[in-house]
């Protein structure tokens, strides 16, 4: 099927995959899945940097994978150097989870990357029809998903 014949999901489906893949060569320097990309993305956005940590057990909720896998992505991280896990100061029994300092760099220069990628991808589009794609997409998701967007 060309693109002239595919339908708004196909299209849609299509532009995901070529992001996808275009984002996860772009991790491939740093040794980073996607899961740990999405993952240091998600303790990002928790506000884990600025108060309480993220528990683990939020975090593979907010992937939406099973505790036991978030287990192994958080493990990979700090094998990185860019997660560390730490006592809750408001639970003895649970553990924070934070970015290190080299993280939340790296977490920096992944968003560049991914900005680029994306800015490529979407070259061809004015500034002017990027807007109107990205406010028809989110009219979408928000119709279809009323907790919006996810990672």
């Amino acid at each position: 099927m060309t693109t002239e014949e595919a339908g708004l999901s196909e299209l849609v489906l299509r532009t995901a995959r070529v992001l996808r893949r275009a984002h996860r060569e772009a991790l491939e320097p740093y040794g980073l899945s996607p899961h740990q990309s999405r993952a240091m993305g998600v303790i990002v956005r928790s506000g884990a940097e600025d108060g309480d940590g993220l528990r683990l057990s939020d975090l593979a909720a907010q992937l939406g994978i099973a505790p036991r896998s978030a287990t192994d992505v958080v493990d990979a991280l700090e094998e990185h150097g860019l997660v560390e896990r730490r006592p809750s100061e408001h639970d003895r029994r649970a553990v924070d989870l934070r970015l290190t300092p080299a993280g939340r760099a790296l977490r920096r220069t992944l968003e560049r990357a991914r900005a680029t990628v994306s800015d490529r991808h979407f070259a061809s589009l004015t500034d002017a029809e990027r807007a109107t794609l990205a406010r028809l997409l989110r009219s979408a998701l928000e119709a279809s998903d009323p907790a919006g967007p996810q990672a």
